[in-house]
């Protein structure tokens, strides 16, 4: 199977560049109040025009944008590097889904700047802490595309929980949303004396607990995708209680902060696709976007295409239920038209169930591909603790998972022997969101 990891030909240009001298192409990509993420791709020399190093750096660039956000892209290199980015940056190019997608997210049209790499601005993120209590009666949720989960917690003590089917996807009028969900923080009350503050964890971009981007809301009217992103302050004025929102990703690592109490964790959670969240060593929570579902994973030219993004070689297709689909498509496994991922997702894990080659090799490759991505991860999120959880790993395919990656880690990457692939239990893969997000304040 045709794929070529992004950290091997970042490690390969390195050493040719020690080896023969050479430049850099230089980037940032500033987003809300100043913040930004700097990143840089070798250039040995002679390879300035070098194809395979004109696409890692435009991979780089892609991967900042969705790992960190960004409306402003500061940029210094060889220019065939720089002319490439900006044609694919610029109004009506290749990426203009992207730029759609910052302009909903941070209100301001993209902007690219070539300059000095010395002028470009360095690394400046959030310093808050991770910002959690269990005190008092509190409701957490956490919400996916084909489920829901909800939990009441009353001074750290889990007293109710479960999830709920819901397809939000093919909902077009938000009152759907808030009375489904309504419905489930009603259930969860009838199990508390009180509530006194509500959390959250959703797939999505979430700003000031306003939902700016969210395949939740894909079937959305427009005239009603106003009404559908204030969900949540809905919920405070229903509920006249605290609430706080945060995307499923971060919520994933504070999951984990929380029960390792160890910081610099990466949370990966593999769903209906991929969700990303990060604690940093300082235990702050970075205000990065972290939706790594658009972000490179693989720099094959025929890698699959995200159905959303129309993008290839992204992390939505290589972490998640569609990856899973995609695989199982590929080495024969019948599915009928009209059966949702979900669905699929159970018959591969029957499947593995009773032994299966072809979903035992499924989900090797998952693991190989996320043994790999380790390495490039590490690139921009410094951590030594990776959290894997999600539909995806549950059950003996999450142990293979696990295995794989960390053999991948083990023989491909020596240098990161110090970073710890974990995965929690069965009812805290399926089920722990909800609860570290009840934590929220």
């Amino acid at each position: 199977m045709s794929f070529i990891p992004p950290a091997k030909e970042l490690y390969k240009l390195r050493a040719l560049k020690a080896e023969k001298g050479g430049t850099d192409f230089v980037f940032a990509w500033e987003r809300d109040n100043g913040r930004c993420f700097r990143f840089s791709i070798p250039v040995p020399t002679g390879m300035e025009q070098d194809k395979d190093v004109i696409v890692l750096a435009e991979r780089a660039v892609k991967f900042v944008l969705w790992a960190a956000g960004g409306w402003k892209l500061h940029m210094a290199g060889p220019d065939a590097i720089c002319a490439y980015i900006e044609a694919q940056y610029s109004a009506g190019g290749a990426r203009d889904f992207d730029r759609d997608m910052m302009f909903k997210s941070y209100g301001k049209e993209m902007e690219i700047i070539r300059t000095r790499a010395i002028e470009i601005p360095e690394t400046k993120d959030n310093s808050e802490g991770a910002g959690v209590s269990w005190k008092g009666c509190r409701i957490g949720f956490d919400l996916g595309a084909s489920d829901f989960k909800i939990s009441a917690v009353e001074d750290g003590e889990v007293k109710f929980s479960d999830e709920f089917p819901w397809d939000p996807r093919n909902a077009t009028d938000p009152e759907y949303h808030f009375s489904k969900l309504n419905e489930g923080l009603k259930l969860a009350a009838s199990h508390l004396p009180r509530v006194d503050a509500i959390g959250g964890s959703t797939a999505g971009i979430v700003v000031d607990n306003q939902m700016r981007v969210a395949s939740l809301f894909r079937a959305i009217v427009p005239e009603k995708y106003a009404e559908a992103q204030q969900l949540f302050k809905r919920v405070q004025k229903e509920w006249n209680v605290p609430v706080h929102v945060e995307n499923d990703g971060d919520v994933t690592a504070l999951a984990a902060y929380l029960t390792s109490g160890s910081n610099g964790v990466l949370g990966v959670a593999m769903g209906s696709s991929e969700a990303v969240g990060f604690i940093d060593k300082n235990g702050a929570v970075t205000g990065r976007l972290n939706e790594l579902a658009f972000a490179t994973a693989d720099l094959d030219e025929n890698a699959p295409a995200d159905e959303w993004s129309g993008d290839t070689g992204v992390g939505a297709m290589y972490f998640s239920q569609q990856a899973v689909n995609h695989l199982a498509v590929k080495a024969g496994v019948e599915f009928s038209a009209d059966m949702p991922l979900p669905e699929r997702l159970l018959k591969v894990q029957a499947m593995m169930k009773e032994n299966s080659p072809i979903a035992e090799e499924l989900y090797k490759t998952i693991g190989m591909y996320l043994g790999h991505n380790v390495a490039w991860y590490h690139e921009f999120y410094d951590f030594d603790s990776l959290l894997i959880l999600g539909r995806v790993t549950t059950g003996q395919g999450g142990e293979i998972i696990l295995e794989t990656a960390r053999k991948i880690v083990a023989e491909e990457y020596p240098e990161l022997a110090n970073v710890q692939i974990t995965m929690p239990d069965e009812k805290a893969k399926r089920l722990g969101q909800s609860v570290a997000a009840a934590a929220l304040v």
